[in-house]
């Protein structure tokens, strides 16, 4: 196996992990801005690391730069998207999680005979 194929894997499963870890966040996480946030990073990330395993894979030619070109915009579009949608939420009335929804769910759920 050369160098360049081992190159190639670690990033593509370094970009496999950013988003199962971005999965995670959005399924785990308590409201919109956090899980918003999650998903920007990791997905940002994880977006970048996968194109620069498939440039990588494909070595020095017109493909790879056209691979890395629209890493690039990701890497400047996707935060900016997230900032944009995070803002417009926040305008139209979502309010971010606090400490006091955690002591009242945790209420609820002792009331409703779950976890003590």
């Amino acid at each position: 196996m050369l160098v360049k194929d081992v190159v190639v894997i670690l990033f593509m499963l370094g970009g496999l992990f950013l988003f199962a870890t971005a999965t995670l966040g959005l399924l785990r996480l308590p409201d919109f801005y956090a899980r918003l946030h999650a998903t920007g990073k990791a997905d940002t990330l994880g977006a970048l690391w996968a194109l620069i395993g498939l440039a990588v894979y494909h070595g020095f030619s017109l493909t790879s730069a056209k691979i890395v070109f629209i890493a690039v915009f990701m890497f400047l579009a996707q935060p900016t998207a997230t900032h944009a949608i995070s803002r417009a939420a926040f305008r139209c009335g979502v309010q971010p999680w606090t400490c006091e929804d955690a002591v009242l769910l945790k209420d609820d759920i002792v009331e409703q005979g779950g976890a003590k």
